[in-house]
């Protein structure tokens, strides 16, 4: 019997000595981790399916941010919360000339400053006091200036595994979407013909085998304008929330309507900001919650206000076991027993929420060309799984059940 998403939170609620319930098996579940096997910071090595509880998927993530910050240390260090971000930097948002001198006054010193302008926002970089920790430094610079919008340049993680196999099985082609899709990953590699690709990491814009595969279910689902913005590139700290933040500002500016994002992180002001100011200019943005199971933090970007948190489910219409969470759930799309183009043009099997995610773009990008309000579009579009109505597992239902290859 498959336990339910709301079966797996209840046994973590309840001492380890209780959860052994009679008739409960936990099923193959694909790994998650390691964290960064390349500096692309994604899991395109092979699936192994071993049994995990949705316990041992917390541990996987405080492993993979563990093993992380110690690898990369010379590039990435913990925040005060124990989240990994960009080393002895802190973002300023908006900063008046008052702040900023109280900032000096503190011994930071600026490392650059930049206005998006599609995003009406300035953001400005300090560098943290010479062997001073991240954490302190953020300590030191709200008690000097605790009005001002600080955030540590957070990093954020694709969610998803890519696999080669062979070829897919044929799939109808899908009615043609024009509105143009912003994609905020890895870049595309071979096969994935793109409108425009830019970089926002060093390096960038890198093929990727995680970016190829989102890219590619894009278009498998009609989309014909693609924008893909690379966050990641050959960089350590690649996939910050700045580099986020640029990704924005140049797909609002270039016409983007709707933004995939297959990525996770924790709660970051910058970020939250910027994505609040593409939805005030009517951008969709769609998110995934994850793979790091139903007891871990809410994923952000998908838990900030407005974003449309996506979830995965398998061929059997049944919810990832390894699906992680937000604070609001929208929509469930099929994010496993599907298969997609690698970084070399080949075809690749999938796992993973991210993978779930361009497909409810696409069908966001298809509901805005017909015009009226989309999500009313969507809503009636969407198949209602599990309990009747809006639930935990499946938001308000499952979108584009057919449009990914099998």
């Amino acid at each position: 019997m498959r336990p339910s998403l709301a079966l797996l939170t209840m046994l973590l609620a309840v001492p380890a000595a209780a959860q052994l319930v009679p008739g409960v098996s936990l099923p193959q579940a694909p790994v998650v981790g390691p964290v960064m096997q390349s500096v692309e910071q994604t899991l395109d090595g092979p699936l192994e399916n071993i049994r995990q509880s949705a316990e041992s998927l917390v541990q996987a993530r405080a492993d993979r941010i563990s093993d992380l910050l110690h690898r990369q240390r010379e590039f990435v260090e913990p925040d005060a919360n124990g989240e990994p971000a960009v080393r002895g930097e802190l973002l300023l948002l908006d900063p008046d000339g008052a702040t900023l001198a109280a900032a000096r006054g503190a011994g930071f010193a600026e490392a650059g400053s930049e206005t998006l302008g599609s995003l009406g926002m300035t953001v400005t970089r300090l560098q943290a006091p010479r062997g001073m920790s991240l954490a302190e430094a953020q300590r030191r610079l709200l008690r000097a200036a605790p009005n001002a919008d600080i955030a540590p340049d957070n990093l954020h993680f694709q969610s998803g595994a890519v696999r080669v196999e062979a070829a897919a099985q044929a799939v109808a082609a899908a009615p043609a979407i024009a509105t143009p899709v912003g994609v905020i990953d890895g870049a595309p590699g071979k096969g994935e013909a793109v409108a425009a690709v830019r970089g926002f990491a060093r390096g960038a814009p890198v093929a990727s085998n995680h970016g190829s595969a989102v890219v590619s279910l894009l278009q498998g689902a009609g989309v014909r304008r693609v924008l893909a913005a690379d966050v990641y590139g050959n960089d350590p700290a690649g996939g910050n929330a700045l580099a986020i933040v640029r990704a924005l500002d140049w797909l609002a500016g270039s016409g983007a309507r709707v933004v995939s994002i297959s990525l996770v992180g924790p709660r970051n002001g910058v970020l939250e900001k910027a994505i609040g100011a593409v939805r005030s200019k009517g951008m969709v943005v769609v998110a995934a919650v994850g793979n790091d199971g139903p007891a871990a933090p809410p994923a952000y970007p998908a838990s900030y206000p407005g974003v449309v948190a996506v979830t995965g489910v398998d061929g059997h219409e049944r919810p990832l076991i390894e699906a992680g969470r937000a604070l609001h759930l929208d929509y469930a799309a099929p994010g496993a027993n599907i298969r997609g183009r690698n970084k070399g043009g080949g075809w690749a099997g999938l796992r993973g929420t991210s993978f779930a995610v361009p497909l409810v773009a696409a069908r966001a990008a298809a509901a805005l060309e017909w015009g009226g309000a989309w999500q009313a579009t969507l809503d009636r579009e969407a198949i209602d799984l599990g309990a009747k109505g809006p639930d935990a597992q499946f938001g308000r239902g499952l979108l584009c059940a057919k449009c990914a290859a099998r």
